[in-house]
C-alpha cells in the first residue's frame, strides 16, 4: 500500500512537472540570453555583426530578439558620412544602458529622439548613433568612437554614464568582472606609469588565454542543476524565482578565487579588501555613500582620465561633448554620485544632462521607467528622449 502510495505522489509530480513544462515551452520562447561577441584588434570584444541576439528576463516576462548592424552594436545602420554631415549627427557611447537589449531598437532613446527632433527641431536636423557594450567604463569605450563614431564627424558626442561605471574604469575592478589577467585584458584599459601617471593599454588580442582559472565545483547538484536549466524552462524559472541564491553563491565563489591571484599585481592590491570582494556584485553601491572605501578611492582618478581621453578627442575633432547621467542611481545634485561626476565634468567645462533630474521635474515615478535589472523599459527610453530633447532646445549652438 505504501509502494502505491508513493507511485501515486510521484506520477502526480511528474504530471505538474510536465504541464509546467509545457506552459513555458508555450509562453517563453527562449531560455538563455545569447549575445554573441568577437574581438576586434584595437577595439575590444564587441558583438559579432549581424547577428540575432536574444535577451531573456524572467523576472519582467521580457524575451527581446534583435540583431547587430554592420559595426556589431544593438542600433540601426549607421547613416552614411555624407548624410550626417548634412545635419547634426549625435553619437551616444556608453555600457548596457545604451545596448540596450532589454528593448527593441526601434523603442531605443535614440530612434526616438531622432524621431522626436525631426518634429520638434527640424532646423537642426539630427541624426543619431549609439555604440553601447555592457559591463564597460568609459575607458574601454575610447575605441568605440575612435574606429566607429568618429568617421561621422558627430557635431555631439555624449557620454551615459551610469553609477557602476566609476569601478568600471579601474582596471582591477574589470579584470575582476571578466576573470581577466590585469595585464591582458579584453577591452582598452589604463595603467600606471613607473611615475605614477596613468596611460592607455590596448586590448590584448590573445586574452583568452590568460583568463583566470574558475574554481573546481565539487558539488555535483549544482553541475547537475545547471545542466538542467539548460534545457527546461520550469527549471529556469524555478531558478530566478525561488533559487537565486545559487547564482548569487557561484558569482561571489569566483570573485573570491580571482581576487586573491588579482590581488599579487602591484595595480591590484586592494583587492584583498574582503569586504570590498563581497560586495563587488553591486560595486556601483559604493559610489552612492557619502565616503567611499580607500580602495575605491581611485576610481575617480581612473574615471576622470578616462572622460579627459573623450574631451581631447572632440577637441581635436570639432565636436562637443557632453554627459548623459543615467537613471536614480546617479541621483541628481546633491547626491554623492551625481556630485562625484559633476565635479570631473565642471572641471572640464562639460555640461551634464540628467534623465532623474528630468523625470522628477516631470513629477512621474522614476520606477516605472525601469525593469527589475534597473535599465530603461520602453518607457524609460522616452523619457530619456525627452531629456536629450529638452536639453537640445536649450542648447540649439551645439549643432551650430
Amino acid at each position: 500500500m505504501a509502494a502505491w502510495n508513493a507511485l501515486l505522489v510521484i506520477s502526480g509530480l511528474l504530471l505538474i512537472a510536465l504541464a509546467g513544462e509545457a506552459y513555458f515551452r508555450l509562453t517563453k520562447p527562449f531560455i538563455e540570453t545569447s549575445i554573441p561577441f568577437r574581438f576586434v584588434d584595437g577595439v575590444g570584444v564587441i558583438r559579432e555583426p549581424n547577428a540575432e541576439l536574444l535577451y531573456a528576463n524572467w523576472r519582467d516576462d521580457n524575451f527581446v530578439v534583435s540583431h547587430t548592424n554592420s559595426q556589431g552594436f544593438l542600433d540601426r545602420e549607421p547613416v552614411s558620412p555624407e548624410r550626417a554631415a548634412e545635419g547634426c549627427h549625435i553619437a551616444f557611447i556608453g555600457d548596457s544602458l545604451v545596448e540596450a537589449a532589454e528593448v527593441p531598437i526601434a523603442d531605443k532613446f535614440q530612434a526616438r529622439l531622432e524621431k522626436m527632433a525631426a518634429r520638434e527641431l527640424p532646423r537642426l536636423d539630427i541624426t543619431t548613433s549609439a555604440y553601447g557594450i555592457r559591463a564597460t567604463g568609459q575607458i574601454n569605450q575610447l575605441p568605440f568612437y575612435d574606429e566607429y563614431a568618429r568617421r561621422l564627424k558627430p557635431k555631439l558626442v555624449i557620454l551615459v554614464f551610469y553609477v557602476n561605471d566609476f569601478a568600471n574604469n579601474i582596471t582591477a575592478a574589470q579584470a575582476l568582472n571578466y576573470g581577466a589577467d590585469p595585464d591582458r585584458m579584453p577591452f582598452m584599459s589604463a595603467h600606471r606609469n613607473a611615475n605614477g601617471t596613468l596611460k592607455l593599454r590596448p586590448p590584448d588580442p590573445e586574452y583568452e588565454r590568460f583568463l583566470l582559472p574558475r574554481p573546481p565545483d565539487h558539488r555535483w547538484h549544482n553541475n547537475a542543476w545547471r545542466r538542467l536549466v539548460g534545457v527546461s524552462r520550469l527549471a529556469k524559472w524555478l531558478e530566478i524565482e525561488r533559487l537565486r541564491w545559487l547564482v548569487y553563491s557561484d558569482r561571489a565563489r569566483y570573485s573570491r578565487a580571482w581576487a586573491n591571484i588579482i590581488a599579487e599585481r602591484p595595480c591590484c592590491e586592494w583587492l584583498r579588501s574582503s569586504q570590498i570582494v563581497a560586495k563587488f556584485t553591486a560595486i556601483g553601491s559604493a559610489f552612492k555613500e557619502e565616503r567611499l572605501p580607500p580602495a575605491l578611492e581611485e576610481a575617480l582618478e581612473y574615471t576622470a582620465f578616462g572622460i579627459d581621453q573623450f574631451k581631447r578627442r572632440a577637441d581635436r575633432d570639432g565636436a562637443r561633448l557632453a554627459i548623459l547621467s543615467a537613471t536614480v542611481d546617479m541621483g541628481r545634485r546633491g547626491d554623492p554620485p551625481f556630485d562625484r561626476l559633476s565635479a570631473i565634468a565642471e572641471a572640464r567645462g562639460i555640461p551634464i544632462i540628467s534623465d532623474y533630474d528630468y523625470i522628477v521635474k516631470q513629477g512621474r515615478n522614476e520606477w516605472e521607467g525601469l525593469d527589475s535589472t534597473r535599465h530603461w523599459n520602453a518607457v524609460g527610453h522616452q523619457w530619456v528622449a525627452e531629456a536629450i530633447l529638452e536639453w537640445l532646445k536649450a542648447n540649439q549652438d551645439v549643432c551650430d
